[in-house]
């Protein structure tokens, strides 16, 4: 059975001390930026498979 997806909520808290952290914190950040970014392509391909269909 697939799963439909109506909304995707992406909610951020965004902290300026963060910013000046070391910069392994910032790897751990890129790569959860990749991550995201990853997932709304996916979520923008079923989209557009299922408009195909």
């Amino acid at each position: 059975m697939p799963i439909e997806i109506k909304e995707l909520h992406i909610k951020i808290n965004v902290d300026e001390k963060t910013a000046t952290t070391t910069s392994a914190a910032s790897v751990d950040e890129a790569q959860i930026m990749r991550a995201v970014s990853e997932s709304v392509e996916q979520a923008v391909k079923i989209e557009q498979r299922k408009k195909e269909r």
